[in-house]
């Protein structure tokens, strides 16, 4: 197969498959944490992502984030409808089938703007959601993709991003803010109950989400080695230990446990863990997952002082999980995973540290700027919010005309 790893090959397919579940599973997570009226739209969000995007990738996506270099900036068009992409001939740099790494990569794109969904739940129309998404992804996801992964200029300066904490989780968690601002909040937020209608969901959702994230992390060594066994349990050990840490300061500051929350540290520390789980050992993990839970809960509980009507705490999970992730793992780089180079020099790692800082500003900046830009044009344009009539009856019937409860 010219140079193709048949093993590794298959470990990439299987990945893909296991981020893939994740996206239902963000349905589910974002559908139980929602109101009745809204889970079948809310869900429905999560799986048009899975064929809108897709497309987008094949068409053009792929090719703006991982094909030939322009001035360290985008792609160009070469791969243009995945031309040129073989599945019989490896990706760059490895030894598995391009058109296997196409479609693993196409994973995280359909997954990053999905997660922006919970910023504003409840209240966009399902085909402004469409238009969103197709812009997102191309103007906010591919060049964030290429910077760091596809030989652009962030990449090249030696920023880490193992699996995403700057290109997924801090890039949707920063548009999470803007969507927030630009959609103004919920009617009813802060006056009515606005809480989760099906817990059952959240956990379904969560631990699918868990489960996926494994191929999320783990396939993204690229192969079957050394590296994809450490990402897999230091992805486990991170998520753990934020679960219990979100569960213990519940239990200390109302003296109940909440079965959401744990379910949400748990989603934290995967978020957190993503950029350094190629880089560091499971003691780490261990500090990288504490420091989720603690402050990802200190974050949600900012959010509702300020009543900052990010509606599912997209901002508070992803995006201050991606950026303490990143840092981390500037500060623990090769510790307790020497398979990871000598990386012992301080002044290695207070530059590495410096790399990371100033990968989380510049995509702070990038991610908000366009993300505005895009939502501020279709505002007024296509428009994005429903009625205050559809609001009130709900996405379900408004947008599709059925119930998820009859």
């Amino acid at each position: 197969m010219g140079g193709i790893d048949s093993g590794n090959t298959a470990w990439i397919l299987i990945s893909a498959a296991l981020v893939f579940i994740m996206v239902p599973g963000l349905g589910f997570f974002y559908g139980g944490l929602v109101r009745s009226k809204n889970v079948v739209g809310t869900i429905a969000q999560s799986f048009i992502a899975l064929a809108v995007v897709a497309v987008v990738w094949i068409l053009w996506g792929y090719s703006l984030a991982f094909g030939p270099d322009v001035g360290g900036v985008i792609g160009n068009l070469t791969h243009f409808g995945l031309s040129g992409v073989s599945a019989s001939t490896p990706f760059p740099g490895t030894d598995i089938s391009e058109m296997a790494f196409m479609i693993f990569q196409a994973k995280f794109a359909i997954i990053t703007p999905a997660l922006i969904a919970g910023a504003f739940a409840e209240r966009m129309r399902f085909s402004s959601f469409i238009v969103f998404i197709i812009a997102w992804s191309t103007l906010v996801y591919s060049p964030l993709a290429h910077w760091v992964w596809g030989g652009g200029w962030l990449g090249d300066w030696g920023a880490l991003d193992f699996a995403g904490g700057a290109v997924v989780h801090i890039s949707s968690g920063i548009a999470a803010v803007v969507a927030a601002i630009v959609m103004g909040s919920r009617r009813g937020h802060g006056e009515s109950d606005l809480g989760p209608h099906n817990v059952p969901y959240v956990v379904l959702g969560a631990s699918l989400l868990w489960f996926g994230w494994f191929g999320f992390n783990a396939g993204s060594a690229l192969s079957a080695g050394a590296q994809a066994v450490n990402a897999f349990v230091v992805t486990h050990a991170s998520a753990s230990v934020a679960c219990i840490t979100w569960v213990c300061i519940d239990r200390i500051r109302t003296g109940k446990v909440s079965v959401v929350g744990a379910a949400t540290g748990a989603v934290a520390g995967l978020a957190t863990i993503t950029p350094a789980a190629g880089f560091v050992g499971p003691v780490p993990a261990l500090f990288i997952g504490l420091a989720a839970g603690a402050v990802c809960y200190m974050a949600v509980e900012l959010k509702n002082k300020l009543k900052f009507d990010d509606s599912l705490d997209v901002w508070a999970i992803h995006g201050v999980g991606g950026t303490i992730g990143m840092l981390f793992a500037g500060i623990f780089m090769g510790v307790g995973f020497e398979s990871f180079g000598d990386l012992t020099d301080v002044a290695t790692r207070g530059g590495q540290i410096f790399r990371q800082l100033g990968a989380i500003v510049v995509t702070t900046a990038y991610a908000f700027v366009m993300t505005l830009l895009i939502l501020v044009a279709m505002k007024y344009t296509v428009g994005l919010r429903l009625t205050a009539e559809e609001e009130e009856e709900g996405l379900d019937l408004s947008q599709h005309g059925e119930v998820a409860h009859s």
